[in-house]
């Protein structure tokens, strides 16, 4: 059963609120009805009643019916303005008198879906006002990126724990929340086949890819400070890592789990600058659409070089991984959209299978994880083909998340729910967020050489030498 609460969106007319919070929260409120209050804060010159038009437009865009969204928003949604150079007076006047007349307990969410340089002022508000604790629990819900580099984050951490426990903060990466994320868990823990094989003297080497077909749109303002390091690599692309990379916890607990992937990102010396290579899209097209230049885009800066690719490859000095390459690799306006991982097992020691050119048909086993857009997983093994000769083929093993369960959760509804319950498996620790600023803020302290690609390719050609003589990329291409 669900503890009644407040859910407060610090930044409720934005975007984010829009187009994943609340579809989120409707289907998470509307199964336990009264559970949940939703108060909408913002600049903007709203009332309730506006407020909750906004809501019902962004519910139908969802594929929310109009009647059952309009009934919901009246019952449950509400909205007070926070004037930009005002404190959140108001806003705390708005908490006790919803709380006293809808007779909730005074547990509290309070969401800051507000870009990131809002973050520091809008943590301070709060604290000052009394806003982090209450008569209840109080959580606060932050979005990355959690700072812009080693120290900032530091800065930001130490701002946060002025006003909020540790074990009250959860930093949301969206990531976490995907099913097939969350499996990687279940599927190495839960399957000593794999898990005996998951370690140095058996695998190859590990690729994490995270392709995005789109480029930066009507992020370009956002993204021109960012940089695909900061906005991909740092958050999405480290925390897959650790996950493939941890040590079992001894409990399935947060604070267990969360110990362990720590430890991975430990584990990792300095990154050399000669296996990082970054690019930034040129005009090309994607699906048959043309695409513009990067430096085309709303808000980019006049002749800018911010990055929008890069692959990197990672060493993890620990008994399970050293001697094992991760590669990691993401972009914009790439050939397709695709978030997966490949574990490349050892080829066979002595090759016993050879084709007519005296080549060896029998390669090392691969194991596709595939996170978005078609969840599941596929491995890749070798077969003979029903022939009087011994032709080896490759045929992959396979299973999806959608055929097995049909449709599954959205990441957001899932991170959102848990917390409400309170489990901070899924969130990311203060400790985390700077061992993962430790690697790759000198990288941002360089000037690397930044590479061309045509939009629509698989970026810069110069990645493919971050490979062993020989290797192509398992994923994509």
């Amino acid at each position: 059963m669900t503890d009644r609460h407040l859910f407060v969106v610090l930044g409720a007319t934005g975007d984010l609120t829009s187009r994943k919070l609340l579809p989120a929260l409707y289907d998470l409120m509307h199964h336990e009805a009264g559970s949940c209050i939703l108060l909408g804060a913002a600049s903007s010159d709203l009332d309730d009643a506006g407020f909750r038009q906004r809501v019902v437009a962004a519910l139908a865009a969802a594929g929310v019916a109009r009647q059952p969204a309009i009934a919901w928003a009246e019952r449950h949604v509400f909205y007070e303005r926070i004037a930009r150079d005002a404190g959140y007076e108001a806003l705390t006047a708005r908490i006790a008198d919803l709380e006293r007349t809808l007779g909730l307990p005074g547990n509290r969410i309070l969401y800051l879906a507000v870009p990131p340089e809002v973050v520091p002022d809008a943590i301070r508000g709060l604290g000052s006002a009394g806003l982090a604790s209450g008569p209840g629990w109080t959580r606060l819900v932050v979005e990355k990126p959690f700072g812009h580099d080693l120290d900032s984050a530091r800065v930001l951490n130490r701002l946060v724990h002025e006003h909020f426990a540790e074990r009250d903060v959860y930093r949301i990466d969206h990531y976490l929340g995907k099913e097939s994320v969350q499996n990687l868990l279940v599927f190495r823990f839960a399957n000593p086949i794999f898990e005996a094989s998951w370690n140095r003297d058996r695998v190859e080497r590990v690729e994490i890819s995270v392709a995005e077909s789109l480029g930066v749109a009507t992020r370009g303002g956002y993204y021109d400070e960012a940089g695909v390091l900061r906005d991909m690599v740092q958050s999405h692309l480290t925390q897959i890592l650790t996950l493939i990379a941890m040590e079992s916890p001894t409990a399935f607990t947060a604070g267990d789990i969360r110990d362990e992937k720590v430890k991975v990102l430990r584990a990792i010396p300095a990154i050399d600058p000669a296996a990082v290579v970054i690019g930034q899209y040129q005009a090309g097209a994607v699906d048959g659409a043309e695409v513009g230049p990067y430096g085309d885009s709303p808000g980019v800066g006049a002749g800018s070089r911010t990055p929008t690719y890069a692959a990197l490859r990672i060493a993890i000095d620990n008994w399970r991984w050293q001697g094992v390459p991760f590669y990691l690799r993401t972009g914009k306006a790439l050939a397709r959209r695709q978030t997966q991982v490949a574990v490349t097992f050892q080829s066979p020691p002595i090759c016993l299978f050879h084709g007519r050119t005296d080549d060896c048909m029998s390669q090392g086993n691969v194991l596709y994880l595939t996170l978005q857009p078609d969840e599941g997983f596929s491995l890749v093994i070798e077969v003979k083909e029903p022939a009087d000769a011994f032709t080896v083929r490759r045929i992959p093993l396979h299973f999806s998340y959608a055929e097995a369960f049909g449709e599954i959760p959205d990441a957001y509804e899932t991170l959102l729910a848990d917390v409400i319950q309170g489990d901070p498996t899924l969130f990311v620790r203060s400790d985390e967020v700077e061992a993962a600023w430790r690697l790759y803020t000198p990288l941002l302290e360089l000037d690397l050489p930044v590479h061309d690609y045509p939009a629509g390719s698989w970026g810069p050609e110069a990645a493919s030498a971050l490979l062993e003589p020989g290797i192509r990329w398992a994923t994509g291409e």
